[in-house]
């Protein structure tokens, strides 16, 4: 994957992007055309995962969920179409193709060219596609500040608290008290003038002080005074749609990386009037994003104390840095918390539930127990140790009330259990979409049976046997409570490889 020819790569950008809606009061890029080569993988950086999800979905589905009426563009590029298919076709999503990787503002320029500039009066966000722990409220609360300011252009910035050496980012130069001459600068003091890169900075000279133009002022800076600067852009930024659409084009790649940095968009809406502002959000870490797997690491373990400070109080769970709850997972048990009935959900260490589990009162998940399903639990379920449960799309997992599936079962695809059923360890039930597996109420499963594909009825106890596609019903002239199947197999195939030693 992901090595396709520009052409073909051209024709699955188009066949996944929707139409672009002029009605939208709000557009998102996002950048996701890097590979990242320090990140060392064959995989894209876009889609090493933070907290279970790739972290393009992240930063995708954080603008989904911050900013309504939204349409969404996707720029890809090295490995484009794995991405591409990742993020998947959706409503109001286009994908542009940069073919060459030629910096940030070359990237929104692609971006653009995917709609009507001249048709489009809204606001533009840009945000880099690696920035996986950004949230909806911060997207909310910056486009809020946009719209409050009445700035033309906003930038997010963070301020860098490590060693200064080690940061990478480009620095926010703002407005000084005084100018070069001593002019006090009154109301323009702190005012963005420009954003420099890092490698740009390391690439002034020593001695010489670096000049900024603001509102016909000049301000002095030493190249130490900004390597110091701890206050940093994060790449995330918000545009009067027309303006973008004017000055874009207006950036040159005179710099020591020869790209088209998205960041000399400020000093040019500056010296064409036009006014720059700049927030930091509530909480730093939401800035972060990554270029190796030990930053990722970080990133991730951030994301997983989020997750469980949010519901730390609400369920148990045996070990706060070893489990892994999809965030819908997370919502929907802050909903079931707010309807006032204690939960008594506990979770045991290294228990991972995906997307599409329902957890219901009193449900016990033990240690190490791997749900990846679209699985629902009745009340008062136990799953014990090294379980596993798991489903193709589209299939389903329903366990009854009161059901206990023990010690490293296997329950895998269209599968349903009834109620206080028993499935003891040693036991494998697939369903498949054609043939679901269906077994009924007050049923106990024991010594290394496989069932597949089967139905059966309430009240038996099955041991040592292979059901595949099979009825199991209660013979007409039984009267007794449960029915006790033992030993059935079926007949072997292939017997005649098969010789004595």
């Amino acid at each position: 994957m992901g090595s396709g020819s520009n052409s073909e790569i051209f024709t699955i950008v188009h066949d996944y992007s929707a139409k672009f809606n002029y009605e939208f009061p709000d557009t998102a890029i996002i950048l996701a055309a890097g590979h990242g080569k320090r990140i060392k993988s064959q995989t894209s950086k876009m889609l090493h995962k933070i907290w279970g999800v790739p972290t393009v979905l992240r930063v995708f589905e954080a603008c989904g969920r911050g900013i309504e009426k939204l349409n969404t563009i996707v720029v890809v590029g090295i490995k484009a179409e794995d991405v591409t298919r990742v993020v998947g076709k959706r409503k109001d999503t286009l994908f542009a193709y940069q073919a060459e990787q030629n910096g940030t503002g070359h990237a929104v320029q692609v971006a653009l060219e995917k709609y009507d500039t001249k048709k489009y009066k809204g606001s533009v966000f840009v945000l880099p596609g690696d920035m996986g722990l950004i949230d909806a409220d911060t997207i909310s609360q910056f486009r809020k500040n946009f719209v409050e300011s009445g700035a033309d252009m906003m930038v997010l910035t963070g301020l860098y608290e490590g060693n200064y050496i080690e940061n990478y980012y480009g620095r926010i130069i703002r407005v000084k008290e005084k100018d070069i001459n001593g002019v006090p600068s009154l109301n323009d003091f702190r005012k963005v003038i420009e954003i420099m890169e890092y490698k740009d900075i390391l690439n002034l000279p020593e001695e010489k002080p670096y000049v900024a133009l603001y509102n016909g002022k000049q301000y002095s800076y030493t190249r130490d005074e900004l390597l110091k600067n701890n206050e940093f852009n994060s790449g995330v930024y918000v545009f009067r749609a027309e303006h973008l659409a004017r000055l874009i084009n207006n950036i040159e790649s005179n710099n020591v990386q020869k790209e088209i940095y998205i960041t000399d968009l400020i000093s040019i809406f500056n010296r064409n009037g036009l006014t720059v502002a700049a927030v930091s959000p509530k909480e730093q870490y939401v800035l972060m994003g990554f270029n190796n797997k030990s930053v990722l690491k970080e990133m991730d373990a951030l994301a997983r104390h989020n997750a469980y400070e949010k519901i730390k109080d609400i369920i148990e769970i045996d070990d706060p840095v070893d489990f892994f709850f999809d965030d819908s997972v997370i919502d929907s048990i802050i909903e079931m918390d707010k309807l006032g009935r204690p939960l008594d959900i506990k979770v045991g260490k290294g228990a991972y539930i995906s997307k599409g589990a329902k957890l219901n009162y009193n449900l016990n998940i033990g240690k190490n127990v791997f749900i990846d399903a679209d699985v629902t639990f009745g009340e008062s379920v136990e799953i014990k140790e090294n379980v596993h449960l798991s489903a193709f799309e589209g299939q389903k997992i329903n366990i009854g009330a009161g059901t206990e599936i023990f010690y490293g079962d296997i329950i895998k695809g269209a599968v349903t259990i009834g109620d206080n059923c028993t499935i003891e360890s040693g036991v494998n039930i697939t369903g498949s979409t054609e043939f679901p597996a269906a077994i009924g109420s007050n049923v106990t499963i024991k010594g290394n049976s496989y069932i597949f594909g089967s139905k059966i009825g309430n009240d038996f106890l099955i041991e040592r046997c292979v059901f595949i596609n099979k009825k199991v019903e209660k013979p007409a002239q039984f009267t007794g409570g449960v029915f006790h199947i033992k030993n059935f197999m079926p007949h072997p195939e292939g017997v005649e490889a098969i010789k004595e030693l």
